[in-house]
């Protein structure tokens, strides 16, 4: 069975005020602290953030628990400097982001410019296995249409510096702002798809492989598929959600692949329209559905998807705990909406996020 590793980027605020704290670099300190050679917990582009990835997991129980086991442990880091975590896309309340201590950052600072200093955000990227690269790739063509979906179901980001900006996912707008983020047109190989990495570095305008920041792809370091679309989700049974989601959709794909079947070939015009709909609906309104790119409401949509990947969800025994997850997720709603209701509630971002904290150590 595949096994999937996600990576999630949570907001280090102040626990009383809600403001973003940047102490990325004193939470790393107590971790290594507390757990000599602990290789969980990383820095990110901004001293505001921090990172942790999970080991792979082929059981999604086993998966969700060490989700929450790893929020957990970075509260408790953050809480000994005096300080809290937030499962939380973008901030709520105004922040000046300060740049991490590293060169390759500074880098980034000094080629893009303001739009570099826009990219505190926190997403969650999920890793699935895959027996090669021309399997990765194969499965990479075929998802494309897909991605949107997950994007809607993630969307945790309606505010911004103190504004409701109308957007369910705004996260995702500011990281278009990357040259190299978004849709792809089809590869067909991986031959071809390490060739336009190849080029695109070679332009001078992204610095490594590293910077092809597509919705989705190869891993430079694992034998994965990086599925990059996702905010970070308020609550871990989100998460465990887009995981197991998109565990089904790459073998799903990986099967049409060996079945001869041909990848779908909407235009990436297309499907950045598509794109543009979850981000600033997320499930409030239609979707484009996946196959014909028109609206359609966004609870077909997913009956679409569990449709679409049921065979693959029943085979991992994933089948039930999806379809109960989804129905969960159409009733409570996901992170916009429970944010918005949050403000609606206490009519104070400041509350927002401290309610956020609490969530998210659970």
């Amino acid at each position: 069975m595949r096994t999937v590793g996600v990576e999630e980027e949570l907001l280090l605020v102040d626990p009383d005020s809600g403001e973003p704290k940047a102490l990325a670099a004193a939470v790393l300190a107590r971790a290594a602290q507390d757990d000599p050679g602990q290789d969980v917990f990383e820095k990110e582009l901004f001293g505001q953030m921090l990172e942790f990835a999970t080991h792979p997991q082929s059981d999604m129980g086993a998966l969700g628990e060490e989700i929450v086991r790893c929020r957990k442990e970075a509260a408790r880091h953050a809480g000994q400097i005096g300080c809290g975590v937030a499962a939380l896309a973008t901030s709520p309340l105004p922040v000046s982001p300060s740049l991490s201590v590293n060169e390759r950052y500074q880098w980034l600072a000094e080629r893009y410019g303001i739009p570099t200093w826009d990219q505190l955000v926190c997403g969650c990227h999920v890793h699935v296995s895959v027996e090669s690269d021309e399997e990765g790739i194969a499965v990479l063509d075929r998802i494309r249409p897909w991605l949107q979906v997950l994007r809607a179901i993630s969307a945790n980001s309606p505010f911004w510096q103190g504004r409701n900006t109308g957007y369910a996912s705004y996260r995702s707008r500011v990281w278009n702002r990357w040259p190299s983020a978004g849709p792809t047109e089809l590869f067909g190989s991986a031959e071809r798809y390490h060739r336009q990495v190849a080029d695109m570095v070679a332009t001078g305008v992204i610095l490594d492989e590293g910077m092809a920041y597509f919705d989705s792809r190869l891993s430079a370091r694992y034998p994965t598929v990086e599925i990059r679309v996702a905010d970070v989700c308020l609550c871990a049974e989100t998460a465990v959600l887009i995981a197991t989601l998109v565990r089904a959709l790459v073998e799903t794909a990986a099967g049409e692949w060996r079945a001869g079947r041909p990848a779908p070939d909407p235009r990436v015009s297309l499907l950045r329209l598509a794109d543009w709909q979850a981000a600033r609906f997320g499930l409030e309104e239609d979707l484009l559905d996946p196959v014909t790119l028109r609206p359609r409401p966004a609870a077909r949509v997913l009956d679409s998807l569990l449709e679409y990947a049921g065979d693959a969800l029943t085979g991992s025994g994933d089948a039930d705990r999806a379809a109960r997850a989804v129905e969960e997720l159409l009733r409570r709603g996901n992170g916009a909406r429970e944010q918005r209701a949050l403000l609606e509630r206490t009519g104070s971002l400041r509350d927002v996020v401290t309610e956020c904290v609490r969530r998210t150590q659970g």
